[in-house]
């Protein structure tokens, strides 16, 4: 790690959101850890969605795609505190210690059993954060460390998921995508995320769906989108953003184009 405090600065921050907040893509360059102090926490991956209440510790490794959403409960506000960890002090930690007892990319989260040793390392955080916005860097990266020490000494899982470094390998490119086309992400992420170049990812992709990935996932987001708001009686306000679109007035423009009728009018088609 470096010795700059912007090499750690921002690592460790608190989260406080009154109202419902949500993110529609989440994708990490760092492992990171929540753990929430007030309300719930939502993750999903592909069509699987978890909750986590007061008291879970989250650990979520890097280039996981998911959605999350911050959800105050019992009339207080949302309120966590996450660390992300820097690769080079995860390497330079685990440096002297046995080798990662299985490699490969770690896939979804892992949830911690709540522990006294986890709850005094939160609860020590707290002061800082009411007297300032942020850490101290060298607070901040003593913290850190202590995070590190304190969760490798958990389990072999921790150490699974923090010593793992490895670039997102080739996948099931018709599997991945039938399972993410909703995540509204750059071409050249997905094929990141696929193990592919962008040349290499447009290739395959033809040769599996026989039209470009621009149309296709146009199509299959408009398809959810109908479905929904058809079925399941969902609001357009509601679904866009779910359906992988970056705005609701270009959902309106692309479902017309699509359907011939808006998405408001649906109840009278």
């Amino acid at each position: 790690m470096e010795n700059s405090g912007t090499a750690v600065r921002g690592r460790i921050f608190v989260s406080c959101k009154r109202e419902k907040h949500y993110n529609s893509e989440l994708i990490l360059d760092q492992h990171a850890m929540v753990y929430i102090y007030h309300g719930i926490l939502e993750l999903t991956y592909g069509d699987q969605t978890h909750r986590f209440g007061r008291g879970s510790t989250v650990l979520i490794p890097r280039n996981q795609l998911g959605r999350l959403a911050k959800i105050p409960a019992d009339g207080e506000p949302f309120r966590s505190v996450s660390v992300l960890f820097p690769e080079e002090l995860l390497r330079k930690f685990y440096s002297s210690r046995p080798e990662n007892p299985a490699e490969g990319k770690w896939k979804g989260h892992l949830e911690l059993p709540q522990h006294p040793l986890l709850e005094s390392l939160f609860s020590s955080l707290v002061p800082y954060f009411e007297m300032r916005d942020e850490l101290p860097p060298d607070l901040a990266a003593i913290k850190i460390a202590e995070c590190i020490t304190v969760l490798d000494s958990r389990d072999n899982q921790v150490r699974r998921l923090l010593n793992s470094f490895n670039e997102p390998g080739k996948v099931d490119l018709a599997d991945f995508m039938e399972q993410h086309y909703k995540f509204n992400l750059a071409l050249e992420k997905f094929g990141y995320l696929t193990g592919r170049s962008l040349s290499t990812f447009k290739k395959d992709f033809q040769k599996i769906f026989h039209m470009t990935p621009g149309r296709w996932l146009t199509q299959k987001r408009l398809e959810f989108a109908h479905y929904q708001i058809a079925v399941k009686k969902r609001r357009p306000t509601e679904v866009f953003v779910d359906a992988g679109f970056e705005n609701l007035s270009h959902f309106s423009f692309a479902f017309k184009k699509r359907f011939g009728y808006s998405p408001a009018a649906i109840d009278v088609v």
